[in-house]
């Protein structure tokens, strides 16, 4: 009879070939090596969620590119992306995390390979959404493998160490991608994905074991149509809802019905989910509040971060007109603060109840993000942002590693894949609803306010050119407010006397950088209370022990789990 907390030896993750606790101790060896390897891959990734932003302004000259397939560069890898992930964690029940995780890497590899030598827009695109299903490929593997080889005491620093570099790759985006494409080309925020996804690669069969959970799985393939198209749908009707001013896309079919045929599709995958002896997604963990809560917060940190670094991005090149290297550098604070702090979260998580730590680091980051706004001025400079960018850094930090560790506490062994995929789906939605929800709030309050402003400006130009300087807004908010470097939009008429011109570009310039900054105040002002509402929720969690393996008590018929722990973190 197996000891109380402990799972029975069947139900635990397996290094191929091998059984029991035996198996974990043997993948133990070499667990740090291992844990590199997985950061390099996860890196890659989750670089090219922003990475490619900087760059679209020369992809656009270098290709002949509209806006419109512009933002398709982007918005493919994340529609994509986004869509798979449940897919992708039951493939890597079916066939090995870690062979899932290799061919994802080479995919993604490939993928990028084809986006530096696209020769059209179209291409692009094309080779993106490649890059995309490559990527849903390789990252929910990562956290079952990091399980599964880690034991229990030190794996709120292993997910520490790895939580840092997945925010490393978010923040670090900009930065690089400026970069790459001030002093090399567009296409080498492509190409430098080559070298890590080589090096990931080589090192993927000598330093990271296969893991085997000794059960077998049936891939539901209803299952995988119906939630693979209806987040697809409701990732679209996000992502391009504010483009098309939440009407008509095309042949009448609008923003709206396309979200509520995504809702559909949703709820029926739920219903089908319900019925199915082997489901995609064990709804009966979302049963337990801890699990719940900790998928919600993954959704909320992300929206909050893809909201951050969105408003803060256009305020610094567009609203001050910094470089998009200078820009990029003045998020240093933010990323170094922290990488620095995210592994001893990890280790105190081990240590000492995550939930406080999590709590803790939710406040913090919405302390930072409301300094952000607090702070920011038409005046502003890299140094103004410093203090308020190492806080929400400091916060951060605090939050990856221990929503990481407990979310795969929460869980079943057999179900970390269920779990990791769940979890990277919360966060890639979050980072869907964090663009469009913040770019819809920020265009909307920068468009009424910079009509209110152009008409106090004007005052001061001379009496014909008022009312163009006025329409010119005007135009520009109802063209969706193309946001060049200051110009909001609104250009100077080519023919206009000098001294009037120069008198007109300051004018905009004020306006638009005045404007943008009394727009960003509500706009992050959502993220803030969405922060402060999850670190309230984190008194909803209930500790598991460190060292115990934390069973659902409702299982599903046919499930047998020996020594389960209640939610108090004491043997059952």
């Amino acid at each position: 009879m197996p000891q109380a907390g402990r799972a029975d030896e069947d139900e635990l993750p397996l290094l191929a070939g091998q059984t029991g606790e035996s198996a974990r101790h043997a993948g133990a060896q070499r667990p740090w090596l291992a844990l590199i390897v997985l950061c390099l891959g996860t890196f890659a990734i989750l670089l090219d969620s922003t990475i490619v932003n900087v760059a679209l302004p020369s992809v656009i000259t270098g290709l002949h590119a509209s806006l419109d397939q512009a933002l398709w560069v982007v918005n493919a890898y994340l529609l994509v992306f986004a869509a798979l992930l449940i897919l992708a964690s039951r493939l890597g029940d079916l066939f090995g995390p870690r062979r899932m995780f290799v061919v994802g890497l080479a995919l993604f590899a490939v993928a990028s390979a084809a986006c530096g030598a696209a020769q059209s827009p179209n291409q692009l695109i094309a080779a993106r959404v490649v890059q995309g299903i490559g990527a849903a490929a390789l990252a929910p593997q990562a956290m079952v493998i990091i399980r599964a080889v880690f034991d229990t005491d030190k794996m709120g620093a292993a997910f520490g160490v790895y939580s840092s570099m997945v925010g490393l790759a978010a923040v670090a985006g900009p930065t690089v991608g400026g970069l790459l494409t001030t002093y090399l080309s567009w296409r080498w925020v492509f190409y430098v994905n080559l070298p890590i996804a080589a090096v990931g690669i080589a090192l993927s069969y000598p330093f990271v074991p296969e893991i085997k959970t000794g059960r077998r799985h049936r891939l539901d393939l209803v299952g995988v149509l119906l939630a693979s198209t209806g987040l697809g749908a409701l990732c679209y009707g996000v992502i391009e809802g504010q483009r098309y001013a939440w009407g008509t896309v095309r042949y009448g079919i609008t923003i709206p019905e396309i979200l509520v045929a995504g809702m559909t599709l949703v709820a029926a995958f739920l219903a089908w989910e319900r019925r199915h002896p082997e489901p995609l997604v064990p709804l009966y963990l979302f049963r337990k509040p801890t699990f719940a809560v900790l998928i919600a917060l993954s959704l909320t940190v992300q929206f909050a971060l893809q909201s951050m670094l969105l408003v803060n991005s256009i305020n610094l090149q567009s609203a001050l007109g910094f470089t998009a290297v200078h820009a990029g550098l003045t998020g240093l604070p933010l990323t170094l603060a922290m990488v620095s702090l995210a592994p001893f979260a990890g280790r105190l998580t081990d240590r000492a109840r995550g939930r406080y730590v999590l709590m803790a680091g939710l406040a913090v980051y919405a302390a930072g993000i409301a300094g952000v706004a607090a702070v920011a001025s038409p005046d502003a400079t890299s140094l103004t942002f410093a203090p308020v960018l190492l806080i929400a850094g400091v916060g951060m930090g605090a939050i990856f590693a221990p929503l990481a560790t407990m979310t795969m506490r929460a869980v079943p062994p057999e179900m970390a894949g269920a779990a990791s995929g769940l979890q990277n789906t919360g966060r890639q939605l979050g980072a869907t609803l964090g663009g469009a929800v913040s770019g819809a709030v920020l265009a909307s309050r920068l468009g009424s306010d910079l009509g209110a402003r152009a008409v106090t400006a004007a005052r001061s130009l001379p009496v014909a050119a008022r009312r163009p300087f006025v329409a010119g807004f005007a135009a520009a908010d109802k063209s969706g407010l193309q946001v060049g470097r200051g110009e909001a939009g609104a250009r100077v008429p080519a023919g206009t006397p000098g001294a009037l011109a120069t008198q007109l570009r300051l004018l905009v310039q004020e306006v638009f950088s005045h404007g943008y900054v009394e727009a960003m105040r509500p706009t992050l002002a959502i993220p803030v209370a969405l922060l402060l509402a999850g670190a309230a929720a984190c008194l909803l969690l209930r500790p598991a022990r460190p060292g115990a393996v934390t069973n659902e008590a409702e299982t599903r018929p046919g499930t047998v789990l020996v020594g389960a722990v209640s939610d108090t973190g004491q043997d059952a």
